[in-house]
């Protein structure tokens, strides 16, 4: 297996390392190490594992964005950068990182896919989970790839190129993305949930989204009711609901 295939099956398992003391610094160090190994090659073994230690420190980031930080790190030892300014460049990825992954992955694409997934469940059945884990485990082979690339390509560079791709502007829509996917799903499952049911209970559901929909507009909770919570709360209250009435 060639070292960059190597280090991206390695990424895929970066938080199998993971402690409180060094977050997910043990993992990245482990998949830049086939990396390190070619790059070192005609070096001495204690070069080779002065680089893997430097790879290897504290790191806290979003794991699905690990690879850009393995990818701009032996990209810089590559040329040659003083330890010193690996470190302080693997410090600054990683809270930038860590907050573009969250906002992209866990308040976006997994949000969307959860929408998407109730929206289909009535034609789609079983089919639907089968679909998510495979498009969501897609998505995410590709962004750490993608990660890697443009880290082995830009080196300390990396933060300017990550500002002018496409990152930024997807993790800022992710979240109205995940708010229209939660709202196409939830008349779909209330129609699913409440076939056949009697006045009382679409009464009640009907009466608890009005409530949502206030506490939502209202000055005093706008700022706290975001679309995707309300409609993530909207169909808990539902199922709970027409879980008691049955």
């Amino acid at each position: 297996m060639k070292p960059r295939a190597e280090a991206l099956v390695r990424l895929l398992a970066v938080q199998a390392a993971w402690t409180y003391e060094r977050m997910s610094g043990i993992g990245v160090g482990h998949a830049s190490a086939p990396l390190l190994r070619d790059l070192y090659a005609t070096s001495s073994p204690e070069e080779r594992r002065a680089a893997v230690a430097r790879s290897a420190e504290f790191f806290n980031s979003h794991p699905y964005l690990a690879g850009v930080a393995v990818g701009a790190v032996v990209h810089a030892e590559r040329e040659r950068v003083p330890g010193a300014a690996i470190v302080r460049l693997r410090t600054a990825l990683s809270g930038p990182l860590g907050a573009l992954g969250d906002q992209l992955i866990w308040a976006g694409e997994v949000p969307v896919l959860i929408g998407l997934a109730l929206a289909a469940t009535p034609w789609l059945g079983a089919w639907t989970v089968v679909l998510v884990v495979v498009i969501h485990n897609v998505l995410r082979l590709w962004l750490t790839a993608w990660g890697l690339d443009i880290g082995l390509r830009e080196g300390l560079g990396v933060g300017a190129a990550l500002q002018r791709s496409w990152l930024p502007q997807a993790a800022a829509r992710a979240q109205s993305a995940a708010a229209f996917a939660v709202g196409l799903a939830i008349p779909i499952v209330a129609w699913q949930l409440l076939a056949g049911a009697s006045r009382q209970l679409v009464a009640g559901v009907i009466g608890c989204t009005l409530l949502g929909v206030a506490l939502a507009l209202g000055q005093m909770t706008r700022e706290r009711v975001t679309g995707l919570r309300f409609g993530l709360g909207l169909v808990l209250v539902a199922l709970i609901i027409v879980g008691g009435f049955r």
